[in-house]
C-alpha cells in the first residue's frame, strides 16, 4: 500500500468515526428527551433529577466532535463532499446541544410542577403527544444523516409545520385552563414552557434535517418553503 493510499484510508477511518460520535450523541439526546417526558408525566424526581444531571454528558460529547472537527480540517484538508460533510457535522451537534438543553429545561419545568403542591396540573396528553412528533423528527433527521437520505429529510421538514400547530392548539388549552382556574397559572405557565421546549426540539430537528439535504445536495435549503425544499432535494 502506498502512503497516499494509506492517507486515504486513514481519512474514511476518521470520517466514519466522526458519523459515529454524532449518532451516539443523537442516541444520548433521544434518551434524555424521552426520560424528561417520563420525568414530566409521572412527576418522578428521580428520573428529572437524572436528565438534569446527564446535561453536561451532552455538552462533553459537543465538544469532543467539535475537536475532532477541528482536527479533520487542519490535519486532512477537506474539500468537495467531504468538507460538506465535516461542515454538517459541527451544525449538527450545535443543534444536538440545544436540543439537549431542551430536554433539561422541561425536566427543570417538570421539577417545579413536583414542588407545586396542592395545584392540580392540566393534562399531559397533549404535552406527550407532541412530544412523540418531535421525538420522532429527530430519529428521523438522525437517520437520514446516518443514510444520506434527502427524503427522509424532507419529511422531517414538513413535519415542523405539525408541531408548530400542536404547540399552538396547547397554547389555546392553557390559556382556557389558566381562565377557568386561576389557582393553576403557575402550572400552566411551566407547562407552556415545556411546550416551547418541545417546539423548539422540532426546529432544531428541522434544521438538522437541511444541513442533510446541504451535504447531499450542496444546497442551502434554510430559510425557504417546504416546497422549495422538496424541489431542491428532488433535483
Amino acid at each position: 500500500m502506498t502512503n497516499t493510499e494509506h492517507t486515504y484510508k486513514q481519512f474514511d477511518i476518521e470520517l466514519e468515526s466522526l458519523r459515529s460520535h454524532v449518532l451516539r450523541m443523537g442516541g444520548l439526546i433521544e434518551q434524555q428527551i424521552i426520560n424528561a417526558i417520563e420525568g414530566l408525566t409521572t412527576l418522578n424526581r428521580e428520573i428529572i433529577d437524572q436528565v438534569i444531571v446527564n446535561d453536561h454528558l451532552v455538552n462533553g460529547m459537543e465538544v469532543e466532535i467539535d475537536e475532532q472537527c477541528n482536527h479533520i480540517i487542519a490535519l486532512r484538508q477537506p474539500a468537495a463532499s467531504d468538507l460538506r460533510m465535516v461542515m454538517t457535522v459541527v451544525k449538527t451537534i450545535t443543534d444536538l446541544e440545544r436540543i439537549g438543553d431542551e430536554a433539561e429545561k422541561i425536566a427543570r419545568m417538570a421539577k417545579l410542577i413536583c414542588e407545586d403542591d396542592g395545584l392540580k396540573a392540566p393534562k399531559f396528553s397533549a404535552i406527550t403527544n407532541v412530544g412523540e412528533i418531535a421525538l420522532e423528527m429527530l430519529r428521523k433527521a438522525l437517520d437520514s444523516f446516518a443514510r444520506l437520505d434527502v427524503t427522509t429529510a424532507v419529511q422531517v421538514v414538513r413535519q415542523d409545520i405539525e408541531v408548530d400547530e400542536a404547540f399552538h392548539a396547547i397554547l389555546r388549552q392553557l390559556i382556557t385552563f389558566m381562565m377557568e382556574d386561576p389557582r393553576t397559572i403557575s402550572t400552566s405557565i411551566e407547562i407552556l414552557f415545556v411546550a416551547k421546549a418541545l417546539e423548539r426540539i422540532g426546529d432544531h430537528a428541522k434544521n438538522i434535517a437541511e444541513y442533510v439535504v446541504f451535504m447531499v445536495k450542496g444546497k442551502d435549503v434554510r430559510h425557504v418553503t417546504v416546497e422549495d425544499v422538496e424541489r431542491e432535494a428532488m433535483e
